[in-house]
């Protein structure tokens, strides 16, 4: 199979979206599929690169931060990567497009549909998705309904990590959505020594709500480190909250994944207080890392955690201090949390989830063909999550 993946983020560039877009197409190469990526440039990237196995292709167009963008900028990605990619798909021929975010993605993905014939599934990820983050789209989510509606329509399938975003797809327009989780790749450092560290690792806006951590840390716990990795608009208001509470928070900005890593391995506690999530990779990367997790109850969140983690109410800086004071008081409670949290990870490893999305992909060529293959291996990967209980499925009709 041939799939040509459009993303406007692809690793160095991006968040969550970037890494799960990577990963799955690494994995699925991986398999033996043929994928190619129409991404965004910045200076210093290769134009054309081959990387683990999958071709990668870089349009350019007006980016000024390698781990946010805006809206306008994102505008400036949509010609560009249009013509690159029809280009590609001329050359390449594939057999479907992966699209990633409805906006600015997805345009492509439907037009490119449109004009060659070809089949398209759209993974949601989250503030493509109107009402998922109104305060920094809910404007251009009015202005753009028409077309996100086309969008959405026009899709062959549509794929969503959480049962939270898929409901919220199917308030503003009723398609059949596939629950498919994101994957994470195990750290490939091996365990050290925990120590007193509370980590926190967000791209720092608002909604994150690193602020609430930070109210609750105040002058807590004089033998703990507190550190926040992670780089966002809201980086020099975070630092001015802890500085005026004199919270001693300790702010690395971005970090590469080896160095990040390292800080999953050594974290005891960590913390992730984000106000509204579809699926955060942060907290399979640190439950698989040992770490005791506090998390709060926007949807997301406490649907990746489970049992796993200690889950407080979104926005409550008491609480988060309570859960706080709880684990650095007890020990056995966090040994008790780590163990769960490494056994609740090991389900949602990347081959099993690229097996999920090839389920879906072929499944999609056949509604197209009037053939609809179910090979055994991908019946038996989403049969098998859909019965976990903690993932419910709806699959296209065939």
């Amino acid at each position: 199979m041939k799939v040509l993946s459009l993303t406007y983020e692809y690793p160095p560039i991006g968040g969550g979206g970037s890494v799960v877009a990577s990963a799955l197409n690494e994995t699925l190469a991986g398999f033996g599929e043929d994928i190619q990526v129409v991404t965004s440039a910045m200076p210093g990237l290769k134009e054309t690169e081959r990387v683990n196995g999958v071709l990668v292709h870089r349009a350019p167009c007006w980016r000024r931060h390698r781990h946010f963008t805006t809206s306008l900028e994102l505008a400036t990605t949509l010609l560009p990567a249009y013509l690159r990619a029809a280009r590609v798909i001329k050359e390449f021929r594939p057999d479907l497009i992966h699209t990633h975010f409805v906006f600015p993605s997805g345009v492509l993905a439907y037009l490119l549909s449109r004009r060659f014939g070809i089949p398209y599934v759209l993974t949601a990820h989250g503030s493509d998705i109107p009402g998922y983050n109104p305060d920094r789209f809910g404007l251009l989510h009015a202005v753009l309904k028409p077309l996100w509606r086309k969008i959405v329509g026009g899709a062959t399938a549509i794929t969503s990590p959480s049962k939270f975003l898929a409901e919220l797809i199917q308030r503003n327009t009723q398609v059949p959505v596939d629950i498919v989780p994101n994957g994470f790749s195990p750290s490939p450092r091996p365990p050290v020594q925990k120590r007193n560290l509370v980590l926190v690792v967000a791209r720092l806006f608002p909604r994150k709500g690193v602020q609430h951590f930070i109210e609750a840390a105040q002058r807590m716990g004089a033998d703990w480190e507190f550190v926040v990795a992670g780089d966002g608009p809201y980086m020099e208001t975070l630092k001015q909250q802890a500085k005026s509470l004199n919270c001693p928070v300790r702010f690395v900005g971005f970090i590469d994944k080896t160095t990040l890593y390292g800080l999953y391995q050594e974290a005891r506690i960590f913390v992730f207080p984000s106000l509204r999530e579809n699926f955060p990779m942060v907290l399979l990367e640190a439950m698989d890392a040992g770490c005791a997790v506090i998390t709060t109850d926007a949807e997301g969140c406490a649907e990746v955690v489970g049992n796993a983690g200690i889950v407080v109410k979104a926005g409550s800086a008491r609480q988060i201090r309570a859960a706080l004071t709880e684990l650095m008081a007890s020990p056995d409670r966090v040994e008790s949390l780590s163990a769960v949290a490494r056994q609740r990870a090991q389900g949602y490893r990347w081959p099993r989830i690229a097996e999920m999305y090839r389920h879906v992909f072929y499944g999609a060529l056949g509604l197209r063909t009037g053939f609809y293959p179910r090979p055994a291996e991908f019946s038996a990967a989403k049969d098998k999550l859909a019965t976990t209980g903690t993932f419910a499925t709806r699959r296209h009709p065939s």
